[in-house]
């Protein structure tokens, strides 16, 4: 079978201009339902787009249709500003507001604590971008310093309780949902938005769950069998070699493979390499 080919031979050669056609294809609003980044859409303030952001994101794990359900009904509480709901509500109000919230094993707890940490941040930096940067440097190879100072933030009034939405970075985790809301964040395209200015799409981390662990091993490039944060930035560092000013160019497109009928694996993988 052509996988299983692919997956001994270990010496692939990646085709760009394959790749490049894979994006042209999918990487356009018209395939992102459904998608939680659709979400994002609906809002023309930035201020308003990187809270919604950040809630679809995080409860961007499990079926498809639940987490869009999820999403829906958090915002839904919002009204028309999710910014200005978080700055004219008390913390105790988000906690009645969503107490009876549940997405797998999301409690409402845990949503109104990541709220209230955001709603901190917003007061103390007025966004979660400027809280963000005051971690970041532009020395830095990675998001990851500006991403571990925003999550800091985020859990400092709610320090050592678990929370299933605030991945730390430092703990070896993947944090795909961190990164795929820094792709949505910092990227600028067809797709995702780029709320963020002043920070390189260079320095972004591929988005790595179970799906595309597996198409890259599968394009070989990764051997390592977790999908964890060494995994993530050994297959963002082969990427930076395809497109080293936007590593994470091709996460959406790829992403497509395998989820719709239309984008086939195989066929992909057949066209894309050499071997």
């Amino acid at each position: 079978m052509l996988i299983t080919l692919i997956i001994m031979t270990r010496t692939l050669l990646i085709n760009k201009p394959q790749l490049e056609h894979l994006y042209d294809r999918y990487n356009s609003r018209k395939w992102v339902h459904p998608d939680p980044l659709e979400f994002l859409y609906n809002y023309p303030d930035s201020r308003d787009v990187e809270v919604v952001g950040l809630i679809a994101s995080a409860l961007a794990y499990g079926r498809v249709a639940q987490i869009l359900k999820s999403v829906s009904i958090v915002l839904e509480k919002m009204g028309s500003s999710p910014y200005h709901f978080l700055l004219s509500v008390t913390p105790s109000s988000i906690g009645r507001i969503y107490s009876g919230f549940r997405h797998r094993f999301t409690t409402g707890d845990d949503l109104a604590r990541m709220l209230i940490g955001a709603r901190s941040v917003i007061k103390q930096y007025g966004s979660l971008y400027n809280c963000f940067f005051s971690g970041f440097s532009d020395q830095d190879d990675t998001v990851l310093n500006g991403l571990s100072f925003l999550v800091k933030e985020l859990v400092k009034k709610h320090d050592g309780q678990k929370n299933s939405l605030l991945a730390l970075p430092g703990k070896g985790s993947a944090c795909k949902r961190w990164n795929l809301y820094l792709r949505w964040m910092v990227r600028n395209d067809r797709v995702d938005p780029g709320e963020w200015a002043g920070i390189s799409p260079s320095r972004l981390i591929i988005p790595l769950d179970t799906h595309m662990h597996r198409i890259c091993l599968l394009m070989g490039l990764t051997k390592r069998k977790n999908a964890d944060m060494r995994t993530a930035m050994e297959i963002t560092g082969a990427f930076r070699k395809i497109e080293p000013k936007d590593p994470v160019r091709y996460d959406f497109a790829l992403t497509r493979l395998g989820i719709r009928n239309d984008a086939d694996i195989n066929t992909f993988l057949t066209q894309a390499f050499h071997y």
